[in-house]
């Protein structure tokens, strides 16, 4: 890899940028960097910054553009950050979008990949989404760690995450349609989006982002 290599995983809460995001932050040696994550260790650390996240996220409402920015600012200054990132949940709205920019300067984002899934399927991966709450494993609310509450991971608790009850769900999705749906254009205009079916396997979604990457000679 001759340039820093940032790219960028959009698509709706559900349709599985965890996933792809953790795949292919495998294949190219660089960090998977969540946002969500960054915001749940702040609640779980019960600092006040994490007591203001917790009641916005229990909402399912989104956490203001200069808290974000200041975590992957902070982010992208660590060692491992320095071959490139995989952005996941950020950016979310225009106003971070341009923050980035500015943060990454000539090492901008060389790909944003748009996961397209229909409203109706997130909706029901999420709903029936259940998370341990020590290691981040994730289950269905049919799998047996689920149905017990304990992790086959770490022994932790698995719980349905305040933001994955059904109100929380419509709230999101529409915060979704309202203020990170316009990113499609934002980087489409500047060539760098590519839509990818995400209605498929998980390895099937990879592989069509790999040979993208590939075809654009980013990696």
């Amino acid at each position: 890899m001759t340039a820093r290599l940032n790219l960028i995983v959009l698509g709706k809460q559900g349709a599985g940028k965890g996933t792809q995001s953790t795949a292919l932050s495998e294949k190219y040696a660089i960090p998977h960097v969540s946002t969500g994550d960054m915001l749940r260790n702040a609640v779980k650390a019960g600092s006040e910054l994490g007591k203001q996240v917790a009641s916005i996220l229990q909402a399912g409402d989104l956490v203001s553009d200069d808290i974000v920015n200041q975590l992957v600012s902070e982010r992208f200054k660590e060692p491992d950050a320095q071959r490139g990132v995989l952005l996941d949940g950020f950016p979310r709205t225009i106003g971070q979008a341009e923050a980035l920019e500015a943060m990454l300067g000539e090492e901008g984002i060389k790909l944003c990949i748009n996961l397209d899934v229909p409203i109706e399927l997130v909706t029901q991966r999420l709903s029936s989404r259940r998370v341990c709450q020590e290691c981040g494993t994730t289950y269905k609310d049919t799998d047996v760690e689920a149905i017990s509450g304990t992790c086959s991971n770490c022994g932790g608790d698995v719980i349905q995450r305040a933001d994955d009850h059904p109100e929380a769900i419509r709230t999101r999705l529409m915060n979704y349609e309202r203020d990170t749906e316009p990113l499609l254009s934002f980087y489409g205009n500047r060539g760098l989006l590519v839509i990818v079916d995400g209605d498929q396997s998980p390895g099937a979604v990879t592989d069509e982002i790999i040979k993208v990457v590939h075809e654009r000679g980013l990696a």
